[in-house]
């Protein structure tokens, strides 16, 4: 059974910074494109980043020079560090593990809220 479990979001300022964690099991983690998705109140879905298992990574405008990707293959996790935080990126982030064409599979997702 595949489970992807986020942590790490709760309350920060602006200007602030967050660190989320997504803890994968039941995949071959390391063949998985991993990704951050993020929803608004009232808004779709979109994507924050992504990281292949070569390490390449991929950033929406928005974020780009303020939330960095990465992962760890030896721990099957996959991490979001959010800095510089604004009251826009306040929403449910969620991790997505993506095998093209084959498989693909979502957390639970975590709440992020930035307010002063």
């Amino acid at each position: 059974q595949v489970h992807l479990v986020e942590s790490g979001g709760g309350l920060a300022q602006p200007g602030g910074s967050l660190r989320l964690s997504c803890a994968a099991s039941g995949i071959l983690f390391s063949a998985y494109i991993m990704g951050w998705y993020r929803q608004a109140p009232g808004k779709q879905r979109e994507l924050v980043a992504t990281i292949t298992s070569a390490g390449m990574t991929n950033y929406a405008d928005s974020v780009k020079g303020r939330f960095t990707i990465s992962r760890d293959n030896a721990k099957n996790t996959v991490y979001l560090q959010m800095n510089s935080l604004k009251p826009e990126d306040t929403a449910v982030y969620s991790c997505n593990a993506e095998w093209p064409r084959v498989s693909a599979y979502w957390g639970q997702g975590t709440q992020v809220t930035v307010s002063s």
